[in-house]
């Protein structure tokens, strides 16, 4: 471990515990606009970025390998349970497939699966930068990049385009859309006339 990591965890650890002053999309989110969510996902209008369902612990343990799913903070049966729920949520909204983009991350790999929407795709730009946080810049503009190039690509797919689902952490959701989000929330967003993104609300599934 660098010299710095230890600070560096401290800096992030503070910067966690005021994210849910940034999440308060779904506190605002009532019935009447999640269906209106719903509906600009299943449309294609609107974008899904998606927090890993529940792995309890903070961080990675020492000895973290990317693709060793034993060294790394895995989802509780409890979070698999939250992610069979969140695709029961799509279905229940008319959505059977989906386009899922995933983290290398197993806990969000893992999570995707869950979800029972089709294939699951591995997008490294939705990667964690926790343990590498000058990664921030350079991993968010590369996300908003792809982001940009799927609008374009799916733009005259008219029905045929499928609604479009990101599974990621944490760091990832708040560099990108400025607000934080709960294991298992999804931040919808759509992306304007200038290629960027706006948050339109938050589902939360418990």
């Amino acid at each position: 471990m660098r010299n710095n990591d230890s600070i560096c965890y401290v800096k992030l650890f503070i910067v966690f515990i005021f994210l849910p002053v940034l999440s308060s999309v779904a506190d605002g989110t009532t019935a009447e606009t999640e269906a209106h969510l719903w509906e600009g996902i299943s449309e294609g209008r609107y974008y899904v970025a998606m927090r890993h369902a529940l792995a309890p612990g903070f961080g990675d343990p020492e000895g973290f390998a990317l693709h060793q799913c034993e060294t790394q903070r895995n989802l509780s049966e409890v979070g698999v349970q939250q992610a069979n729920r969140i695709g029961d949520r799509f279905r229940e909204n008319g959505i059977t497939s989906a386009l899922v983009y995933t983290s290398q991350w197993c806990r969000c790999q893992d999570t995707a699966r869950h979800l029972g929407l089709g294939d699951v795709r591995d997008l490294a730009a939705l990667n964690s930068f926790f343990r590498d946080f000058e990664l921030r810049g350079s991993r968010t503009n590369e996300i908003l990049e792809w982001l940009r190039n799927h609008v374009q690509t799916t733009a005259n797919s008219g029905p045929e385009s499928k609604p479009l689902v990101l599974v990621t952490h944490q760091v990832n959701i708040s560099a990108l859309l400025g607000v934080g989000a709960t294991s298992g929330e999804m931040v919808v967003f759509g992306i304007n006339n200038e290629g960027d993104p706006e948050v339109k609300g938050s589902i939360v599934t418990p």
